[in-house]
């Protein structure tokens, strides 16, 4: 066998989506070589997915022409030989517009191959005693979805150097379905948890009703269960997106308002942590400026410290500590959120119509922000690669108070808004016999981390007219 030396590690491009080829250092002399198979640091920096293995395979081949595949399964894998050359094939078994593609490629031991989850694998052994390896990051299940295709498939037409009339096939290989049979792997699953809730109603609009998303509210999925971490084959999904929690600010301040508010935001969010670091699932988290104390002086950045002032804000921080343990994590910090059923903006237009003038606090500033463009952001960030961690995502435009708000509302709706008298939070509460949460008095938050993914934030007061109309 002749191995090739001197190699920069380098990253080659497949005209299958997600696989890539990489050529690997091989050092050597005369008592044999050495290389590097496997090495996350390296090959992570070079954009090759980490994509966490959990099981090392080998396959040894002692004949010339041994030929085995095509086989896709649900999990992604890293395949090269230690001993011997082969003649690999792959043909993409996914759903989509590249299905069908082929790619072939010769394997010794100084290259490898990333094959994405739903990627037909096949080989054919070009040299006696071949060591065929392979890392996959699952373990076999009789519950996942495999798929199959034929070796001699005509549509595929993969021209392999040996004739397969010539070769030792196992009578399974034989069998598998033409191209136009297959069964094609279904994309990685979504989820949705809190999917009857505002933002959930969002996501329905906004990601529809195909096969792999999938909704779910706590009657469904139950964030407080024991049984959670079973609850799914977990590694059938690529994205969970968080879109519940416990909101009731003033009710947090009681003794099971408080308790239910931790379990929500607090707890619920570190088990789909854990149950995103332990499977490679992509975790989305909505979170609030309530995190902040509202004292700073320019808008919050992601990275600002967390200083909550009260029980909703301290749970939601938790709630975001947990979720940045999740290596795949996206969490969104909003502000003063509107969408579907009872909000500020919907009782400001009510009572306009009603011919009532309403008192509205004016020493809280902020700006909104519309479920329809939280939806929006976090199908861009889950759709765009953007780097995982914390982004702020409102409406744009110049900060506002909960009294310029409501008389923007008055205004659309064709009202004075000189029927609006602003007062201090103090003043607003002063008759309450229920406890207050505290507010942030400065809830705007910096937007440009996001806007520098691609995303176009929304100005506050187009939406707020998209809104009413």
């Amino acid at each position: 066998m002749t191995v090739e030396f001197g190699k920069q590690l380098t990253v080659v491009e497949t005209p299958i989506p997600g696989m890539i080829v990489l050529e690997l250092p091989v050092h050597g002399d005369a008592r044999g070589w050495f290389k590097e198979n496997w090495q996350r640091e390296k090959m992570t920096a070079l954009g090759l997915a980490d994509f966490g293995p959990v099981q090392n395979n080998i396959s040894f081949n002692d004949a010339v022409g041994t030929t085995r595949g095509i086989h896709a399964e649900p999990w992604d894998k890293w395949v090269s030989v230690a001993t011997g050359r082969i003649f690999g094939a792959w043909v993409d078994l996914r759903e989509g517009e590249s299905f069908g593609t082929v790619f072939t490629i010769e394997l010794d031991p100084s290259r490898a191959i990333f094959v994405p989850r739903g990627v037909g694998n096949s080989y054919q052994t070009l040299e006696p005693d071949t060591a065929y390896t392979y890392l996959v990051n699952d373990h076999w299940s009789p519950d996942a979805s495999y798929s199959f295709l034929n070796l001699a498939d005509e549509t595929a037409a993969i021209d392999w150097p040996i004739p397969l009339a010539d070769v030792e096939i196992s009578a399974k290989d034989k069998n598998h379905p033409r191209l136009a049979d297959v069964t094609p792997i279904a994309p990685h699953k979504t989820l949705v948890v809190g999917a009857n809730g505002q933002l959930g109603l969002a996501l329905r609009s906004v990601l529809g009703d195909a096969a792999h998303i999938e909704y779910a509210t706590r009657a469904d999925l139950d964030l407080a269960d024991a049984g959670l971490a079973t609850a799914r084959r977990w590694r059938d999904y690529g994205a969970i997106v968080n879109a519940g929690a416990y909101t009731a600010v003033d009710l947090a301040e009681t003794p099971d308002g408080r308790r239910d508010a931790w379990v929500a935001n607090a707890e619920g969010p570190a088990r789909l942590a854990r149950i995103a670091a332990e499977n490679g699932i992509t975790l989305v988290h909505v979170s609030s400026d309530y995190v902040f104390d509202g004292t700073a002086d320019r808008p919050y950045r992601e990275h600002d410290a967390l200083a909550p002032l009260g029980v909703y804000g301290q749970t939601k921080a938790a709630g975001d500590v947990a979720v940045a343990t999740a290596p795949r994590h996206y969490i969104l910090r909003t502000s003063w959120v509107i969408g579907e059923g009872k909000n500020f903006v919907r009782t400001m237009a009510s009572l306009a119509e009603r011919g009532i003038d309403p008192k509205v606090v004016d020493d809280q500033t902020g700006r909104l922000t519309f479920t329809d463009d939280i939806a929006r952001a976090i199908v861009h960030l889950l759709t765009s690669d953007a780097p995982f961690g914390v982004y702020n995502v409102t409406g744009s435009g110049e900060p506002a108070t909960w009294a310029d708000i409501a008389r923007a509302v008055f205004s659309a709706t064709g009202h004075d808004p000189a029927r609006i008298t602003g007062v201090s939070t103090e003043e607003y509460f002063a008759s309450a016999t229920a406890p207050v949460a505290p507010r942030p008095a400065w809830s705007v938050l910096d937007t440009s981390k996001l806007t520098a993914t691609g995303f176009q934030v929304r100005p506050m007061l187009e939406g707020l007219a998209d809104y009413l109309s």
